[in-house]
């Protein structure tokens, strides 16, 4: 059976392994997603009479969102750091990293849980004002990148992981475009905690 092409050399046309041009098409479809989403943001703010009322009342928890967005810097740098680990040969360094990346992950689902726990105890549901609904919709729908990375990152260290032996550099390269898609999610952030937060 041939093996399908370009998957560790990259393409003469594109510059770009198989998989790389993968993840940066489907990126581009998720900046389209969060940018209308961010647009709309925009478009309900400037029409509101009350913005920070709205904002007030739903009372954001800055500590937590302060700390969400160090936890997913550092999980941005974990993330480099395996694939670098990749490049070394060093699997054992590698897997070290990885779990890292997954821990820090799970760390911030569990602030963001109690967060959300904090908004439903008090009453503060996506239909009491635009102010909330657009923190829902855009912080759920982030959430839900979070946990699709976690699932992603959990095979790879998984059953995934038994490519490392057959075929190393297209298991490097499969590593790389995870973390390519994990540093997205990680701007996502970057950018959603000062919207929704501090401004």
């Amino acid at each position: 059976m041939d093996t399908i092409p370009y998957t560790t050399e990259v393409h003469p046309e594109t510059g770009l392994y198989n998989g790389k041009l993968g993840v940066w098409i489907f990126l581009a479809s998720e900046v389209m997603l969060f940018g209308a989403l961010f647009s709309t943001f925009v478009f309900l703010r400037v029409g509101a009479d009350d913005w920070q009322g709205m904002q007030t009342q739903a009372a954001l928890n800055l500590p937590i969102g302060t700390i969400n967005t160090f936890v997913l810097i550092t999980s941005s740098i974990t993330v480099v750091l395996s694939w670098a680990s990749l490049i070394e040969k060093d699997f054992s360094k590698f897997r070290r990293y990885f779990g890292a990346t997954v821990a820090l992950a799970l760390l911030f689902l569990i602030f963001k849980s109690v967060e959300y726990y904090q908004k439903f105890s008090h009453e503060a549901y996506p239909e009491n004002n635009n102010f909330l609904a657009v923190y829902f919709t855009l912080t759920g729908l982030h959430a839900l990148h979070v946990i699709g990375g976690i699932v992603v990152i959990g095979y790879l260290l998984g059953p995934g992981a038994k490519m490392w032996h057959t075929e190393p550099e297209r298991y490097t390269n499969r590593i790389e475009v995870t973390g390519l898609y994990w540093h997205f999610v990680d701007l996502v952030w970057i950018f959603l905690f000062p919207t929704l937060y501090l401004m």
